[in-house]
């Protein structure tokens, strides 16, 4: 039977990995997880897994520094929420990719690669992974710590950590707080460069929300998700193709 193991920080998204695989390949052997890249490297030394799923970026060492160690045994699926690594990495062939949120039709057509490759020798990573080091190195982008919005006639200085929702509004954001809500002449598009999509979750094409700040999602038919916040009374919609986000477990 096929091994793997799954290497992610972020408790969510590892365990919702584990069970989507669990889910679209029942046969896969998840021998081992890890929160952080050394972790990963010394359980694929010590189980010697067929697949790894890595997450690009992590702690300690970052995905793409652990598959530079690995031997030509262990087949590589980027784990990802920047498009720019994860296309490299498919258009290479010799790695796959899963863009985060992981879903599970995306999901099943890695497993059907997977299965054609695991009886040959893994690609040769070694190009693809100097290309992405160096990307990564030089334009990594920043992560925003404060947004300068307009309130009024007043110019309002906004720490992320305190933003509810983003949403869009015409030719503005609209940033919500616990208390306060505010406008930047900023896209919606633009924003999400500069947050943690591991934190702030795409919900809809117009809205943003901090995982923190969702209270529950409440299904008012099949076709229709309404989360509830627990600072707001606002109530934000989901669209149907970002459900899979709430999906009980």
């Amino acid at each position: 039977m096929p091994t793997a193991i799954i290497a992610e920080d972020e408790k969510l998204m590892r365990e919702r990995l584990r069970d989507a695989l669990a889910r679209v390949w029942p046969a896969l052997v998840i021998v081992g997880q890890a929160e952080n890249g050394t972790e990963a490297a010394s359980l694929i030394a010590k189980h010697k897994p067929q697949i790894a799923f890595l997450d690009i970026r992590m702690p300690g060492k970052t995905g793409l520094e652990v598959a530079a160690e690995l031997d030509d045994s262990t087949h590589i699926v980027f784990v990802t929420a920047y498009d720019e690594f994860a296309v490299n990495a498919f258009e290479n062939g010799a790695a796959d990719y899963l863009l985060k949120p992981v879903e599970d039709e995306r999901l099943i057509a890695t497993m059907v690669r997977l299965k054609k490759r695991l009886n040959s020798v893994p690609g040769d990573l070694t190009g693809l992974l100097e290309t992405l080091l160096n990307r990564d190195a030089k334009t990594t982008t920043p992560k925003l710590k404060w947004i300068r919005a307009s309130l009024g006639n007043q110019t309002r200085l906004i720490n992320v950590d305190d933003i509810l929702f983003f949403q869009s509004d015409t030719k503005y954001t609209r940033i919500v707080t616990r208390d306060a809500e505010a406008l930047v002449r900023i896209p919606l598009k633009e924003l999400i460069e500069g947050l943690d999509m591991e934190l702030f979750w795409q919900v809809h094409r117009g809205t943003i929300v901090s995982a923190s700040a969702v209270d529950r999602a409440v299904r008012e038919g099949p076709e229709k998700l309404t989360l509830h916040l627990k600072d707001r009374n606002e109530k934000l919609a989901v669209s149907r193709q970002f459900f899979h986000l709430f999906k009980q477990t």
